[in-house]
């Protein structure tokens, strides 16, 4: 029976395991193709997220966010089949202001062994979280207990209760005290964007290019203008000082010189100074050139709150700022002014939140009260000092102290140093990460364990470590400050040098999927427990990635597409076009795994896999079988038995390709016979 043109198209889309969609940046579907409608029952107008397994919308938002800007392959989505959940591989990329999707129906099995893995783990991961916290709380009480049995032994019950009360209490307040940095952290990220509207209008209607305003007019809009700028400042420092209370504050090391700090300063501040105004701002630099390394921009705002708060609060005379060197390489700023002075009662109250001293000059600048705990907690995390001496009705002194060098810099500059000179005796480790404490933290936890690290903060210093030294294993941040390193991490699994240096990504990012494919042997989630390190390391260095994989197929357009999917992995591709060469090949290179055709042009599936079980070279090699043949179920059950896996070659993709490769490694152990005859050959 000849099928018409449009019966075989139907045909074909009957046998089809794509679909196709488009949507906005929002994931509002603005069209989809019959296979979608039909499968999927998709339409315009209803959204991707809607579509997602009940549980797995996040997946499908994360998905439209990076497709927008980038290209994104093998991303895997559960979408609901009618009622029945579907695992489908999708392929995305921007497309006219949204987002282009072109998803793979991955088998029913695989789905479901996916599906069922993916609840697994995230379980695992919710009671591994739930007895971390149980763990460090249960520590918590027994420290406190121990410390409250030490100092209370001979004290009545009345005052054990007391003590247990005050510590609810304390943690009480620990958890408010939380709560509340993170609310203002989020509601002043909310008020940024309509102050940024009432900024940028409001400068637009003073603006005479845009029409003239009243003079009553044009003074209502210059109140809201400074009201705006007032509230913008106090939100500025609200998010600033949460930020610092959460340890979320990131340090920028750099060089500079006191000179170009004070220029800069002084650039800044003089507009802040009328014409003819009584107040006179000095900066004195210091009598010789003075350089530090460490974070300029905090240092220059302390400095600019100081002088800015100083400014305020001086109707005439001058405000100096000065620096000059200290003792034990320490670098002094001062700021002084003539102004009205504080009492020696308020000295310390200023540096508390939202703390301001009644004064007539208080009253008119109407200040935040975060300025100075800000400057204070800013110039702690640069490790130093902020101390004030006033007093009132002749001006204040603020001091700053700060150590010229960082210590995070001179710590990562012995550290540095260290990794210069090999010590024979410990395994030298490449860790690429940009966070100075997180490599602090990696060296103290391997120095325990053998090993020596040797630590960079770019690919490009990786790249110039590796000239001179081989490691015996690498611990990989892929998210650096500036650039990524999924370059780099193939660049190493693809050269012939480098490729079976085993690698561990530890990252922010849970991109697993994308590091595994890239040829990583293992990947974490930051933070990372030492003891968990210092096993994985060990076994790391011990055993080294697979190099080789043989392809026993007489179809060049199959073994094309195969190289293809495992393209940019760690994997040597040994091909053979039929089932003789194909022992040979085995034989003689001992790859770690094969993929094996069932129909071949000489010999049969089973011939060859006679053949490899008879030779004790070949013999614990696992094969997976890859065919377009419809097996019959004889045929199955012998081939289930001899092979590690049986894959249809029309519904193979990456993902299953390199996942099956794993798992099929991983059963068989990994042979040491294996590995070091492969050596040899």
């Amino acid at each position: 029976m000849r099928l018409s043109s449009h019966d075989k198209s139907l045909a074909v889309d009957e046998l089809s395991r794509e679909v196709a969609m488009t949507c906005d940046a929002q994931g509002v579907l603005t069209w989809v193709d019959a296979r979608a409608q039909g499968v999927l029952e998709a339409v315009p107008g209803k959204t991707l997220r809607a579509l997602a397994a009940q549980g797995t919308e996040d997946k499908v938002d994360r998905l439209l966010i990076q497709a927008r800007d980038e290209r994104v392959d093998g991303w895997e989505l559960i979408l609901c089949r009618g009622q029945t959940p579907t695992t489908f591989a999708f392929r995305a990329r921007p497309h006219e202001g949204g987002v282009l999707l072109v998803g793979s129906l991955v088998p029913e099995d695989y789905g479901a062994a996916l599906e069922q893995v993916s609840t697994s783990m995230s379980e695992l991961s919710a009671l591994h979280r739930e007895a971390e916290s149980q763990r460090r709380e249960l520590k918590r009480r027994a420290d406190e207990l121990m410390r409250l049995n030490r100092e209370l032994e001979e004290s009545n019950r009345g005052v054990r209760s007391l003590h247990a009360a005050l510590d609810e209490k304390a943690e009480g307040l620990h958890r408010a005290a939380e709560i509340k940095s993170r609310v203002v952290a989020n509601v002043s990220h909310e008020f940024r964007t309509p102050l940024h509207s009432i900024l940028g209008l409001s400068k637009v209607l003073l603006n005479p290019i845009n029409g003239p305003l009243s003079s009553e007019q044009e003074k209502q809009v210059q109140f809201i203008r400074n009201s705006a700028e007032s509230l913008f400042e106090l939100v500025n420092d609200l998010l600033d000082l949460s930020k610092v209370e959460a340890g979320k504050t990131t340090l920028r090391h750099s060089r500079f010189v006191v000179h170009d700090l004070l220029s800069a300063l002084r650039g800044m501040m003089k507009p802040m100074l009328p014409p003819g105004s009584p107040v006179d701002l000095r900066l004195v630099e210091p009598e010789t050139p003075l350089e530090l390394e460490t974070d300029e921009t905090r240092l220059s705002q302390v400095l600019r709150n100081l002088v800015s708060n100083a400014l305020k609060f001086t109707e005439a005379g001058h405000v100096t700022v000065s620096a000059a060197m200290g003792q034990r390489d320490t670098v002094v700023f001062t700021v002084k002014d003539t102004g009205i002075g504080i009492a020696p009662a308020d000295q310390e109250r200023v540096f508390e939140e939202f703390t301001q001293l009644d004064s007539h000059l208080q009253r008119k600048v109407k200040g935040t009260g975060l300025g100075l705990p800000l400057a204070r907690r800013l110039v702690e995390l640069l490790g130093g000092t902020l101390s004030l001496q006033s007093v009132p009705g002749e001006g204040s002194t603020f001091t700053i102290i700060l150590p010229r060098v960082h210590m995070e810099v001179s710590e990562m500059a012995g550290l540095s140093e260290r990794s210069q000179h090999l010590d024979t005796s410990r395994a030298p480790v490449l860790v690429l990460e940009d966070d100075r404490q997180t490599l602090f933290l990696y060296e103290k936890y391997l120095a325990r364990s053998g090993f020596q690290v040797l630590p960079v903060r770019s690919t490009d210093e990786a790249r110039r470590v590796l000239q001179r030294v081989r490691p015996a294993a690498m611990v990989l941040d892929v998210m650096l400050e500036g650039e990524t390193s999924w370059n780099f991490l193939a660049e190493m699994k693809n050269g012939e040098a480098t490729r079976d240096i085993p690698i561990l990504v530890v990252t922010v990012t849970d991109r697993e999927q994308k590091a595994r494919a890239l040829g990583a042997d293992e990947f974490w989630l930051k933070p990372v427990d030492e003891v968990r390190l210092q096993k994985k390391l060990q076994e790391l260095a011990r055993s080294g990635p697979v190099e080789r994989v043989l392809i026993i197929d007489d179809d060049d357009v199959h073994r094309y597409l195969l190289k293809q999917l495992l393209k940019d992995t760690p994997y040597v591709l040994l091909e053979a076009a039929g089932g003789k060469d194909g022992v040979r090949l085995a034989r003689e290179q001992v790859p770690q795994l094969i993929f094996l055709d069932f129909v071949l042009p000489d010999i049969t599936a089973f011939d060859v896999l006679d053949e490899l079980k008879g030779d004790p070279r070949t013999r614990e090699i696992p094969v997976i079988l890859h065919t377009s043949h419809e097996l019959r179920e004889e045929e199955r059950a012998r081939l289930a038995n001899e092979t590690t896996a049986i894959l249809s070659k029309h519904t193979l993709s990456r993902e299953v390709a390199i996942g099956r490769i794993r798992d099929a490694l991983t059963k068989a152990g990994l042979g040491s016979n294996i590995h070091q005859e492969g050596r040899r050959g």
